[in-house]
């Protein structure tokens, strides 16, 4: 299955379930004028001019259905006119001419891109759409929906109908209709065409998917202060029942399984896709500016891994960052409530915990300033299965060769189902690792223990990865990373050999590793990390790390190994090469213009060239700069300073 989602700029209508010809000139002229004559007769004599009125409408309606593509010059002529008296019909207390009028302004829309704006930007005839969507009858509110999602194929057309806040009433009269209890739920590919997204066959009426179906569409075309706009408490409950619903679609997207739309008869079928599903999660799980950030204390943090150290949080930063390892023994258990929110979100059955629920976590830079534009660049691939290499690797190291080897043959960059999945059980019992990143994107207490480690190193992201090893067992070769660890022990025991020298003198991050290759460590420092126990590698260190005992050591622990690492990330402009350009291009804004402007551009660019040549040259340039860093260590709760 390729997920992608080729959304069609045009909405076609389904065609009219009867024969009716389309209006020449003469019909035309007369049918508008019994329309206008019922319409005003209506205001006085409701019920002997409403057959009439119906009679009409239709008519116009079905001509314009019929004629959606290419609607005779006739009947063109007439359209500013009826547009005019749109809002009289989307407002009349007549079930039936109200959902007639909005399935004209729907038709209508569909026309042109010229004739959508005009509708689009019609106060009047939006205002009669959007309250027409909270409507009591049935009827008229799926008629809205429709007409709605008919002026969505534009960008015009989702710009006015945010405007004029249509996402507040759908969310609101979505959460009003009747819904079912208990969420059903199966996946569906169309069988026509060459868009091959999976789309959704849901246990709720057609009513209900119309509704969800708009509002998702508005969402993702939304701003976050449009999404903002939204009353919290309508919000969270429309963002729990989206929750609701992906469960049971992640579920048929982990084992694949798909039907036909002919298929599941007791679900209707919707053109929802699972990435817009996704997509809306995404956005309305964004904390709003209302909302206080979610936060774990970075003093406790700091305290947790560092205070049991000999040398204290200050003194790692001046005698261990980025120059040598460090163990620091018992780490975790000093501060119970680190260890306690690491170990409640994983566990060593992470097979059925984790992975089992897991979906792909599509990678982020870490100086991505707008959420929004990442979304449009992954949202065809926003909830796909894991895929292997990016979100999961399965290996052991070959004590013989020295070589990694992979489980899954030839599986670099494909998507993991659940009998993959399930053979990950079979691989750990043959002596293979499990590696899992994208752990701060699947728990929210890694999360907040991620951003807290940000913050302290003064880095724009960090990461955590887990790695289950069975007993006598090696995973990854002989290697050295490109950024920061801290191996943090959770289950189990493992050895670790550290080079007790740099190999590479900081190596930048993307950069190509395969500058350096060893089958072992020489001249290394060697450890034995049980739990609690925390690794302070730096980048560009050579190590490896094995299980030895296949029972239970003298201590109670076992022979396997389940370990986090949380990366620290050196970003290109947080190094003291970055702060220099930055500090340039500071002080050149700061300058006055003058006229030797062309001179003073050619200095400024020698000057940011004359530092990355110095950059490239000497590694204390590329030494991580903590001028962002946040310290608490005045010691008094709340007060902050800068660690330079």
């Amino acid at each position: 299955m390729e997920w992608k989602n080729k959304s069609s700029s045009t909405r076609k209508r389904k065609a009219a379930k009867f024969s009716t010809s389309s209006l020449d000139h003469a019909e035309a002229h007369i049918v508008f004028g019994l329309f206008v004559a019922s319409l005003a007769k209506s205001q006085n004599y409701p019920s002997s001019s409403k057959f009439l009125l119906k009679r009409c409408v239709n008519k116009i309606l079905h001509s314009l259905l019929s004629e959606s593509s290419n609607c005779s010059p006739f009947l063109q002529n007439l359209i500013t006119p009826l547009l005019s008296l749109l809002p009289v019909l989307l407002n009349s207390k007549c079930a039936e001419i109200a959902s007639r009028g909005a399935k004209i302004a729907g038709a209508t829309s569909l026309w042109s891109l010229e004739m959508n704006e005009i509708i689009a930007s019609d106060y009047e005839i939006m205002k009669g759409l959007i309250s027409a969507v909270s409507n009591s009858r049935r009827n008229v509110s799926m008629a809205a929906c429709n007409a709605i999602l008919d002026l969505s194929t534009t960008s015009i057309g989702k710009y006015w109908l945010l405007e004029y806040s249509a996402l507040e009433n759908l969310v609101f009269g979505f959460l009003q209709v009747p819904k079912s209890s208990t969420i059903s739920a199966s996946l569906y590919t169309l069988e026509s065409g060459d868009d091959t997204s999976l789309r959704l066959k849901v246990n709720e009426d057609e009513h209900a998917l119309l509704l969800l179906e708009a509002t998702l569409s508005l969402i993702n075309s939304s701003s976050m202060v449009q999404i903002e706009k939204i009353p919290l408490n309508l919000s969270r409950s429309f963002l729990a029942y989206l929750k609701e619903l992906w469960a049971k679609v992640r579920s048929h997207i982990i084992c694949n399984i798909l039907v036909t739309c002919q298929q599941e008869t007791r679900l209707n079928t919707s053109n929802i896709g699972t990435s817009s599903l996704a997509e809306s999660i995404f956005r309305l799980s964004t904390p709003s500016s209302e909302e206080p950030p979610r936060s774990f204390p970075s003093g406790i943090l700091k305290e947790g891994i560092f205070a049991s150290s000999d040398c204290g949080f200050q003194r790692f930063i001046s005698s261990h960052w980025e120059m040598s390892p460090l163990f620091i023994s018992n780490a975790l258990n000093e501060q119970a409530f680190i260890y306690d929110s690491l170990k409640q979100s994983i566990n060593r059955n992470i097979f059925s915990s984790i992975l089992q629920n897991s979906i792909s976590c599509l990678p982020i830079a870490s100086d991505e300033l707008d959420i929004l534009s990442f979304l449009k660049e992954v949202k065809h691939n926003l909830g796909c299965p894991l895929i292997y290499g990016q979100d999961i690797r399965v290996v052991k190291t070959d004590k013989d060769s020295n070589e990694e080897s992979h489980f899954f043959k030839n599986s670099s960059s494909c998507f993991l189902y659940m009998d993959d999945i399930l053979k990950c059980e079979e691989a750990y019992e043959n002596g293979y690792t499990i590696a899992l990143r994208g752990l701060e994107f699947r728990s929210e207490s890694i999360a907040d223990i991620v951003d807290a480690l940000a913050s302290i190193f003064g880095q724009p992201s960090a990461g955590a990865n887990v790695y289950l090893t069975p007993p006598i067992s090696q995973g990854l070769t002989c290697h050295y990373d490109d950024h920061c660890v801290l191996v943090c022990q959770l289950l189990g025991s493992k050895n670790w050999k550290v080079s007790s020298e740099a190999n590479v003198s900081l190596p930048r991050l993307y950069e190509s590793c395969d500058g350096v290759k060893s089958s072992k460590v020489d001249d290394a420092f060697e450890f034995c990390l049980k739990e609690g126990d925390v690794l302070y590698i730096p980048r560009g260190f050579l190590h490896e790390a094995y299980t030895v005992a296949d029972n239970k050591e003298a201590d109670g622990t076992e022979g396997f190994s389940l370990h986090l690492t949380l990366s620290i990330e050196v970003e290109p402009p947080f190094e003291w090469e970055g702060f220099a350009h930055t500090a340039v291009h500071c002080w050149n804004q700061a300058q006055p213009k003058h006229k030797h402007d062309i001179l003073n551009r050619v200095s400024v660019n020698l000057l940011h060239l004359s530092i990355k040549l110095i950059g490239n040259a000497d590694p204390i340039f590329r030494k991580a700069c903590l001028v962002a860093a946040i310290s608490s260590t005045s010691g008094r709760r709340g007060e902050e300073t800068l660690i330079i």
